[in-house]
């Protein structure tokens, strides 16, 4: 029996995305659409231009606020 605490094999861990090497790179389209989701959902307006790691932070703050991406 495997441990449940272990990630998977094919798992990696998360890493901060101010540490991201593409960090500073534009927001990937699926994060957009996304983003948009989220934001419609919360009352909220997403900046047009956003690096991916930001755009990533705030969609972990829009999931916190419309309870999207929990558990």
């Amino acid at each position: 029996m495997s441990n449940p605490t272990q990630p998977a094999p094919n798992e990696t861990p998360e890493k901060d995305p101010a540490d991201w090497a593409t960090g500073d790179e534009p927001m990937t389209g699926p994060q957009r659409s996304y983003l948009h989701t989220l934001a419609q959902e919360a009352g909220r307006e997403v900046p047009d231009e956003l690096s991916k790691a930001d755009a990533s932070k705030l969609i972990d703050e829009l999931q916190q606020t419309t309870g999207r991406g929990t558990d």
